[in-house]
């Protein structure tokens, strides 16, 4: 039996919205049925998710582990020997399979980890096989550690706040990342969709029920458009799609990407488009007036007549008397 691939495994990300923690096929049947069933399971956080087979984007059945009582081993570890234990839940008893007992064994000690949140101190593995267990329970650690917290929340509006609403805080960074988020009833989101199927297909928006939110989506169909609504619950571990098989996702963010990869990425979230300039217009400035009264006033130069020297040349210790001063010596 081939690996799934990668955009299937994608999908089945998206659809559970919990981590991959170990996955092969194995036999299931229930204390009332006779003969097992052929599933491919995979382990994500601690839910077990089984699937017609390796090619099935959505699972069939989920076990949610957290209910667990019990765990019984029909048979202790052999070589050569089908591996065969009953999970007894909270409603129901259920036997697992596995031909092989390698796989048998990774498989009691990987769902005991889960539940039990450690490893088995009674384990048949491999020291790589062990390191990569190590890693599943410390991710699966990180994973309930941030589970235990309230989701983010966008605001809602005023007219739907009250005594019964949401106790957690929004979270209004939660928006930067949620453009097609509108404070809207479900006419208005109809209405903009209707009006402007240019800028998208899909509009979140805040539900009238209390701690609910909802989907409004607007397709072409060969009869025409046609919209749609979903309603989005709020949980303490996430966000669940009401659908005929209904899909929990941690986040809005989640819930947009879901139902943008089930309808092909052909719609598109409602994002108006924004107009912006492309050039850089300056005026130029005024220019100054010319006032005759403030015009600078010329100055007439002076008229200094040229400097009148004696054919002789003075030497240190002589004078030099002017012409004018010998005359008067004349007229004497």
């Amino acid at each position: 039996m081939s690996s799934p691939s990668r955009v299937l495994l994608m999908r089945r990300a998206h659809i559970t919205a919990l981590p991959l923690y170990y996955s092969g096929p194995l036999l299931k049947k229930l204390c009332s049925e006779r003969d097992y069933k052929k599933f491919y399971a995979e382990l994500r956080g601690d839910v077990l998710f089984l699937y017609k087979d390796e090619t099935q984007d959505t699972y069939t059945e989920k076990l949610n582990l957290q209910e667990m009582k019990s765990m019984h081993l029909e048979s202790p570890y052999e070589r050569k020997m089908p591996t065969v234990f009953t999970l007894t839940l909270s409603t129901q008893k259920v036997h697992l399979k596995m031909d092989n007992p390698d796989t048998g064994e990774e498989w009691r000690v990987y769902i005991q980890t889960m539940v039990q949140k450690e490893i088995p101190s009674q384990l048949q593995l491999l020291p790589g096989q062990k390191m990569l267990l190590e890693d599943a329970l410390s991710q699966e650690q990180r994973r309930k550690a941030l589970a235990d917290k309230p989701p983010a929340l966008p605001p809602r509006p005023a007219y739907l706040r009250g005594p019964f609403s949401s106790p957690h805080p929004p979270d209004h960074g939660s928006l930067e990342q949620l453009p097609c988020f509108f404070n809207v009833t479900r006419q208005e989101a109809e209405q903009m969709l209707e009006q402007n199927p240019e800028y998208g297909s899909i509009i979140l928006r805040p539900s009238t029920l209390s701690n609910n939110y909802a989907l409004t989506l607007r397709h072409v169909t060969a009869r025409g458009p046609s919209m749609k609504n979903y309603r989005l619950t709020c949980t303490q571990s996430g966000f669940i799609i009401q659908l005929e098989t209904s899909v929990t996702v941690s986040s809005l963010s989640d819930v947009l990407e879901y139902f943008l990869e089930k309808t092909e990425y052909r719609l598109h979230p409602y994002t108006p488009c924004e107009t912006y300039n492309t050039c850089i217009e300056m005026t130029p400035p005024p220019k100054r007036a010319s006032n005759p009264s403030r015009a600078a006033k010329s100055v007439p130069k002076a008229q200094v007549g040229p400097m009148v020297c004696s054919g002789t040349r003075p030497g240190e210790s002589e004078y030099v008397v002017p012409e004018d001063h010998q005359l008067n010596k004349r007229c004497e």
